[in-house]
């Protein structure tokens, strides 16, 4: 999004040019990034601590870990928050590869979130299954491999 009004305000001052530079871009987005989480990051841990969000110890584990009771849990989605509106922010967004990985950043971000919310519901630390997380992974790779192989356009990506 900031690189498309860069592009615009380039016709006017040749110093926006500066913005097509990959590297440049990079450093803004994990600047940005790392910005938003400081920002955004003491506000989530307090809603998560209001609403009894917190991580729940087996039983059956170390002594240690009883420590980690009532810890926040789901904190990822601090994390893919900001990466994905950092990449929205400063990413190409007619680059077709920007949105399928955001897309896919996004759908193993959702397994996290049903893991944890699962953890949740349930007052367990069972969560979803081993086999679950990976046959939705590998469901999700999958379909954004036959995307990336069908949206090609030419035959030198794919051989």
């Amino acid at each position: 999004m900031l690189m498309t009004l860069a592009e615009y305000l380039a016709q006017f001052d040749s110093g926006f040019t500066v913005f097509r530079y990959l590297t440049l871009r990079i450093v803004l987005s994990t600047l940005t990034a790392l910005a938003l989480a400081l920002i955004i990051g003491p506000y989530v841990i307090r809603f998560l601590r209001s609403k009894k969000i917190g991580q729940t110890v087996r039983d059956d584990g170390p002594q240690s870990h009883y420590s980690k009771a009532g810890t926040p849990t789901m904190g990822g989605v601090l994390i893919v928050l900001t990466v994905v509106l950092s990449t929205l922010l400063w990413g190409d967004l007619s680059n077709r590869y920007i949105w399928i990985c955001s897309v896919v950043t996004l759908l193993f971000a959702a397994i996290g979130f049903f893991d944890d919310y699962k953890k949740l519901i349930f007052g367990n630390s069972d969560g979803l299954s081993a086999k679950a997380k990976y046959g939705l992974q590998s469901i999700f790779a999958l379909l954004a491999a036959w995307v990336l192989y069908t949206s090609a356009p030419g035959t030198t990506e794919t051989t």
